[in-house]
């Protein structure tokens, strides 16, 4: 999230909350779609990571501008608002809600793309991204790679952004699991988000895109590599999120309840404990209270201080489901990738999402799939990517039937770009995928092991954007 969002109307009801989140519904001919990615920024020079305020001269080695120079020579070449917190600039903002770019906690470099009507225009923002943020980013000596993990660097040796929000969450982390720290730092991920036209639209498509999220992990897994090893998984950024925070992560076995609803999603994020809240520009630490003492006025850390809408909508924000519930529902199960990759995860779930032919089909899969099923699938993917099984069937064989759904879907919405080409051609690498049984990070870790010689060091070359 490139900025905390900043409303101070009050809210004191659960009802509030409900409504907030409803103010979301649109007719399908306003459905939009919003591509985030991040990438890991790096010294070209030494494969070392890039530190906020750069590097300093070394023997043998130049000094180089770092994560603050990139953002202030975006800004000057989009022309973009200045995103800042504590005297740093740590984002930018577009004109009327056009995107932002934004920084992760260890410097991962973000995107978070403007809502767009089709995938054609989706492409031809992450190809302008990359063109300009390549261009600001080359007299300094800074590549980017775009994994799901870092595949070089230690957590000690990647850098922190002062961005105040990270502070208090990296603080937090380690009370609640094991793994935080590593999300925080060292994962990247590419996610869409998607809009919905009333309750049970918003429940049809959440209960799918969480049974089927596993199966864009596999299709997506690209995280093969740590700390200049194989770590022996497919997606080390899927393993991190099974012990980051158990309680504002996971597959949401409550979403497929009868009783799901707006009211109880709300009911589960008011009993996922805060990190922080904001008045002004100051960012108070509360990690672990409740916001339900805060809708009642009686936090015991901030005496007197009640809900704003600002609070509930970055309270929301600090949710990490597989699928996130706002005014739209957010995608969160795949690794980062290749450019290609990156406009294959909307065109996946878009085709599945935004056509009903599809959408009822993909419920037809997955509605008899059990609680225990459907996480016991989550759980096998990081390992085993599409060899990973559910109700007796490989997700292999299942990515064949819901990719062919998904084509079938972007076929039906007819969104041609100006050559002709509808939108469907976006899913070839993943049929790819699927044809060769290899994953991008089985294809990797063959690389690593034959043509790099067990050496880490080719990789960026290879893959830098």
């Amino acid at each position: 999230m490139a900025r905390d969002v900043s409303d101070s109307t009050p809210i004191v009801s659960k009802d509030e909350l409900m409504s907030w989140m409803a103010a979301g519904e649109k007719p399908s001919s306003a459905f939009r779609l919003g591509t985030e990615h991040e990438k890991f920024p790096f010294y070209t020079d030494d494969l070392s990571p890039v530190p906020y305020e750069g590097r300093a001269a070394a023997e043998g080695r130049p000094a180089a501008g770092g994560i603050r120079h990139l953002l202030e020579g975006m800004q000057a070449k989009l022309g973009w608002e200045p995103i800042v917190d504590a005297g740093h600039i740590i984002g930018l903002a577009g004109p009327d809600g056009g995107g932002a770019i934004s920084l992760e906690p260890g410097g991962q470099f973000e995107l978070s793309g403007a809502p767009v009507e089709t995938l054609h225009q989706t492409a031809a923002e992450l190809a302008g991204h990359l063109a300009d943020v390549k261009a600001v980013a080359q007299p300094h000596g800074i590549g980017f790679v775009s994994l799901g993990h870092s595949p070089l660097w230690t957590r000690a040796q990647t850098p922190m952004m002062p961005k105040s929000r990270y502070k208090i969450m990296a603080n937090y982390m380690p009370k609640v699991g094991t793994r935080g720290l590593d999300m925080m730092f060292r994962t990247c991920t590419v996610q869409v988000n998607l809009d919905f036209a009333t309750e049970a639209d918003m429940v049809k498509k959440l209960r799918v895109s969480l049974a089927l999220q596993p199966l864009a992990t596999a299709l997506f897994a690209a995280s093969p590599f740590s700390e200049g090893r194989l770590n022996g998984l497919q997606s080390m950024r899927s393993e991190i999120w099974r012990d980051t925070d158990k309680a504002r992560s996971g597959m949401l076995a409550f979403a497929f309840d009868a009783a799901m609803s707006y009211e109880a999603y709300v009911d589960w994020a008011l009993d996922v404990p805060m990190y922080f809240v904001k008045r002004g520009d100051t960012y108070h630490d509360v990690a672990g209270a409740s916001f339900r003492d805060l809708l009642a006025g009686k936090l015991p850390q901030l005496p007197g201080e009640t809900a704003t809408i600002s609070d509930w909508a970055n309270h929301l924000g600090t949710l990490f489901p597989e699928v996130r519930l706002k005014r739209f529902l957010e995608m969160r199960g795949a690794d980062a990738g290749s450019p290609e990759m990156l406009n294959a995860l909307p065109a996946f779930w878009v085709g599945l999402l935004y056509d009903q032919a599809a959408l009822d089909a993909a419920w037809d899969l997955v509605k008899g799939w059990s609680e225990d099923e459907r996480q016991a699938l989550r759980d096998a993917v990081p390992s085993a990517g599409l060899a990973a099984s559910v109700a007796g069937r490989t997700l292999r064989d299942l990515a064949r039937e819901v990719l062919a759904l998904s084509r079938a879907g972007l076929v039906r919405r007819a969104r041609r770009s100006e050559a002709g080409a509808d939108e469907a051609g976006f899913l070839d690498p993943l049929d790819a995928i699927v044809a060769a049984d290899r994953t991008v990070a089985q294809d990797l870790a063959a690389r690593y092991g034959d043509a790099w010689g067990s050496r880490i060091e080719p990789l960026f070359t290879e893959l830098k954007l």
